[in-house]
């Protein structure tokens, strides 16, 4: 088995080898290599210790910031490449890291202390593949499997249970039944795992082509993880727009859109907020007014806690509250959507809504996206029409208000009452007819 292995990564192993080292790319470049995609980044692993590699790459750009634990990065025709002596680890008494690691000059000992089979694969041109725990047949099969016993691995790092759901849905594969019922019987051990590092395993949970698998197969899991899902696992939505409970619907929704990390969290939180604002009528049919309010609380409670940056709270919260908004195909209502947020905010919210209607029964889909096809022709026209839609787009401003004699926050009031009535195409957006409108606003003529 031939894997093309980059010039740049080969002059690494080569000077190890000549070194007298062995010397293996190592982990998920081998893995990618075996399913013909191109790899991130290349590690490569050898029996080196730190000082000998240091001297090995004495002519090389270096950087030693990962020394102590034996790696080293090697800049290699301009590229890095990191390269970390082969080690075991202590006891993981904090269920996340090693006690200590231990420097090993066999390379089985660091192999057997890696996650999964399929991470577990080391590669060079000499030997060709090392696969000593079955990894190449489990990538074949489409499997995650743990190396050695999963209990083991999963009580040393927690976070493997999070990386082995993670790989089940970027790769599209089935976790193996032991690696599974260990998953959930170690799950509690989650605790000890920092927020940071969870969500970063999270987003590319979202993006993986078998998500709505792996959501729905783990929603036990996802559950420990999210606590405010729980409560939409089985929580029904009887009414002719929806076939799935809540949390059906949601895992369901979230495939539908594009694997872009921000808009994956707004579906998997867009509903979130049903479970608290659920009604059922005298007729037996379920409501859930004024969900998309709970719901961006909720979402920006766990974006929070997960310590996610400001500009996904920014970008995920408004479509949370605003995914529920049928606005009319006119376009009065497009443009005061436009006018309250911004052209990318329409582009998002329309693939929000396409999502949450995919993600519905078939009860008038056909109609609710068509009327979406229609919004987004509006906005085309909306944003080829440069049409008046901010307070800077306005013919007039607060100087031209100031020399009609109105102050402080009179001018601010009296400019947005100006921007509805050009939004609503009451008045153009012409300087005279604005400072007329906005002097029949000061005599009380209209309101």
């Amino acid at each position: 088995m031939k894997i093309n292995v980059p010039p740049y990564v080969s002059a690494v192993i080569s000077r190890l080898e000549r070194s007298g080292f062995q010397a293996y790319m190592v982990g998920g470049c081998v893995r990618d290599s075996l399913m013909g995609k191109e790899p991130h980044d290349y590690d490569i692993c050898t029996d080196a210790l730190p000082e000998e590699m240091l001297n090995v790459f004495g002519d090389f750009h270096t950087i030693a910031t990962g020394l102590k634990h034996g790696t080293l990065t090697v800049m290699s025709d301009h590229f890095p490449v990191e390269v970390t002596t082969f080690r075991s680890d202590g006891d993981y008494t904090d269920h996340r890291r090693p006690d200590f690691v231990r420097f090993e000059r066999e390379l089985s000992e660091d192999l057997k202390r890696r996650d999964l089979t399929v991470n577990a694969m080391c590669y060079n041109e000499k030997q060709g593949l090392v696969d000593l725990f079955g990894g190449a047949d489990d990538l074949n099969s489409g499997i995650i499997r743990c190396v050695g016993r999963p209990e083991e691995r999963f009580s040393e790092d927690a976070l493997r249970i999070m990386r082995a759901m993670r790989f089940a849905s970027v790769l599209d594969f089935r976790i193996e039944e032991g690696t599974a019922a260990a998953m959930r019987t170690k799950a509690d051990l989650l605790r000890f795992v920092s927020a940071e590092r969870i969500f970063t395993e999270l987003k590319k949970l979202l993006c993986g082509p078998a998500v709505e698998r792996v959501l729905l197969g783990y929603k036990d899991l996802m559950a420990l993880i999210i606590p405010e899902l729980g409560p939409c696992i089985g929580c029904g939505q009887n009414c002719v727009h929806h076939c799935f409970d809540v949390y059906g619907h949601i895992c369901r929704s979230v495939a539908e859109i594009e694997p872009d990390e921000e808009l994956r969290l707004t579906m998997l939180f867009h509903d979130i907020g049903k479970p608290l604002k659920k009604t059922t009528d005298a007729a037996g049919a379920d409501h859930f007014k004024l969900h998309p309010l709970a719901g961006a609380d909720i979402a920006e409670r766990v974006l929070s806690r997960m310590k996610s940056s400001r500009k996904t709270v920014r970008r995920v919260v408004p479509l949370v509250l605003e995914h529920d908004n049928r606005i009319p195909a006119r376009k009065k209502s497009v443009k005061r959507l436009i006018s309250k947020y911004d052209y990318d905010f329409m582009t998002d919210w329309l693939k929000v809504r396409r999502a949450d209607t995919l993600a519905q029964s078939e009860h008038m889909r056909a109609e609710k996206l068509a009327e979406l096809d229609r919004i987004e022709e509006l906005v085309e026209e909306i944003k080829a029409e440069n049409s008046c839609l901010k307070l800077s787009d306005l013919a007039v401003n607060g100087t031209d208000l100031m020399a009609m004699g109105i102050q402080g926050r009179a001018i601010k009031e009296r400019l947005n009452a100006a921007l509805e009535a050009v939004i609503d195409e009451r008045v153009p957006n012409e300087r005279e007819a604005l400072l007329g409108y906005i002097g029949g606003l000061e005599d009380g003529e209209e309101q």
